[in-house]
């Protein structure tokens, strides 16, 4: 009985580049909970925070940014969904 056997053919790699963080680059950037416009950048259409892969920040830097964001959702300076 003859076997039927598909070729797996490779798929091709996309190069992708590594984003680094602002922070770390740009030491006079400060995080606050008061700057709600520069906080806008890191949240997405409906409100939710932005993985630190999308964002490009450091593991430091997010946890931070993520900090800001709830303080300033809790305040009402942001809003906690669109």
């Amino acid at each position: 009985m003859k076997r039927n056997r598909r070729v797996i053919k490779p798929k091709p790699t996309l190069l992708r580049f590594k984003k680094s963080c602002q922070f770390c680059k740009d030491k006079t950037l400060v995080i606050d909970y008061k700057n709600v416009e520069f906080l806008r950048k890191f949240l997405n259409v409906k409100g939710k925070i932005v993985s630190r892969r999308s964002s490009g920040n450091c593991a430091k830097h997010q946890r931070k940014v993520s900090v800001a964001i709830k303080r300033a959702r809790f305040l009402a300076l942001l809003p906690y969904v669109d």
